[in-house]
């Protein structure tokens, strides 16, 4: 591809980013990771573009596991990392060739409308809510996930939400409606919508002194922890199941369907699963392979 087709089109994708409502900070991150990861490759170099999240680049698991891959293959995996809804937006473009996110229910929407080809488990966490360790709304006495976020609106206390259409943000809204609240009401006042990451998301709850809804992940890879603690955990609503999929070369004949399903066997084999398990920060295991072939 010619440099200045390159340019054209990454131009037209930040255009997308923009008129998708995207927060400047995500913006940000997204044209930093499309520039490091889509510039043309001199010399030929195999590579496929990874749309992914936030929470697995955070984490630092594809630091781990990508060079991994590319010993093994010789293929690089080039990630983009934004929000679940929009690596998938961006998947339809056809800005991609394989798909790694969070939320299962747009994930299967996504291949029932023939954009991917198949949907596979790879792995799992959970997600934790994060808050000041003085707890003013009470949260660590919960009896559930639910019941932590009626408090936190009873107390109007300061609740940080990603408000990106991330899986992160999906599965707060699922709380919120087994709630029976919306938040959104009171957005601007003790509900904060970011519009960004999540490491921008515990950044913010962290200075306004605010919970937040966090992958695990991202939590135990956070450096800048302050006084905030994990305050309610290990409800089964809290599952964090991640899918990856490659993207539909019928759909997109410029998708490098060979090595991105060469990359999603790798994956789900033994090598991939066990490179995903031996992952560890401060010794703790951050995600769980569960893929079934």
């Amino acid at each position: 591809m010619s440099p200045i087709s390159w340019l054209t089109q990454r131009a037209r994708a930040l255009a997308r980013l923009m008129a998708a409502g995207l927060g400047i900070l995500a913006v940000v991150a997204a044209i930093a990771t499309i520039t490091a990861s889509e510039a043309p490759a001199g010399g030929g170099k195999r590579f496929i573009v990874l749309q992914s999240t936030t929470s697995t680049a955070a984490s630092g698991l594809y630091d781990h596991i990508l060079p991994l891959f590319e010993a093994e293959t010789g293929i690089e995996v080039r990630v983009v990392a934004v929000g679940t809804g929009q690596a998938l937006k961006n998947a339809r473009n056809g800005d991609g060739d394989v798909v790694l996110v969070h939320a299962k229910a747009q994930e299967e929407a996504f291949v029932a409308a023939g954009w991917g080809v198949a949907r596979h488990d790879v792995m799992y966490n959970d997600f934790v809510i994060v808050g000041p360790a003085e707890d003013p709304a009470g949260v660590a006495s919960a009896v559930d996930a639910p019941a932590a976020f009626v408090r936190i609106a009873k107390a109007m206390a300061p609740f940080v939400s990603r408000g990106d259409n991330s899986g992160t943000h999906t599965k707060e809204r699922a709380i919120w409606a087994e709630a029976g609240i919306d938040p959104t009401a009171a957005s601007g006042t003790w509900y904060r919508e970011l519009g960004a990451g999540m490491g921008a998301a515990l950044n913010a709850a962290l200075a306004m002194g605010a919970y937040t809804l966090s992958d695990r992940g991202t939590w135990i890879s956070f450096k800048n922890k302050g006084r905030h603690r994990v305050l309610f955990e290990g409800d089964a609503r809290l599952r964090n199941q991640y899918g990856v999929i490659l993207v539909n070369p019928a759909r997109h004949p410029h998708v490098k369907a060979r090595d991105g399903q060469t990359f999603i066997n790798w994956l789900l084999g033994p090598k991939g699963q066990q490179a995903i398990a031996s992952y560890r920060v401060d010794g703790r295991q951050l995600f769980f392979p569960n893929a079934q072939r």
